[in-house]
């Protein structure tokens, strides 16, 4: 039973980004883009970083930070998407791009920027930075100084940029990275993410 939801969500993936999306999808979408808009109003610096995470895997994070990203796109301004879940790297097979380098090869040095950025597709204005090869452990780069100066060159070419992340009771990496965004999205799916598993991601992510 299981087995055959999932399938059906893979088979989804083409109808569920930028403008396929039905209308009251689309307007979700801008209602959560305006509620980020004024949520960081007190935030000034030039580039807003914002994470999206989940409690658990199987809530439909990735498939948010691209329509977000989308949908902030149409509002004219330029977007960044990072998939900083290098464990489970999805976007790239979902947007069509290449992903065999991305911003794990961009952080030790194998690659450089003008060599990962690409296109989405989806909108002009939204770019993304795939994953690359997958590190031994994801949450050394993502935690390094390296992450930290490789943020602050990126900011300086957008207005936004979304980190895709990992799920916070899966690993620690959102957690590393809490301290580069100004503020995270917490996607929950219903009917499928339980309270007391819920209710321990948001205490996670309120104490760092």
């Amino acid at each position: 039973m299981f087995g055959k939801k999932k399938k059906a969500a893979d088979s989804d993936y083409g109808v569920m980004l930028g403008d396929r999306l039905n209308f009251a999808a689309s307007e979700a979408y801008k209602l959560l883009r305006a509620n980020l808009m004024f949520a960081l109003t007190d935030d000034e610096s030039d580039c807003h970083v914002v994470g999206v995470t989940s409690s658990v895997r199987g809530e439909g994070k990735s498939t948010t930070t691209l329509n977000l990203a989308y949908s902030i796109a149409e509002a004219g301004q330029y977007v960044l998407v990072i998939e900083c879940d290098m464990r489970l790297p999805t976007l790239a097979k979902r947007l069509g791009l290449d992903g065999s380098k991305g911003i794990s090869n961009l952080l030790v040095g194998t690659a450089k920027g003008s060599e990962v950025l690409q296109k989405s597709g989806l909108h002009p204005n939204l770019m993304v930075l795939p994953a690359g090869d997958i590190p031994p452990n994801p949450s050394e780069p993502l935690g390094s100084q390296r992450m930290r100066g490789t943020m602050d060159v990126l900011k300086k070419d957008f207005d936004y940029i979304l980190l895709d992340l990992p799920p916070v009771t899966a690993v620690s990496d959102p957690l590393v990275v809490s301290s580069l965004v100004a503020g995270m999205v917490l996607v929950v799916r219903q009917d499928y993410s339980n309270k007391r598993t819920l209710a321990e991601t948001v205490r996670q992510l309120r104490f760092v």
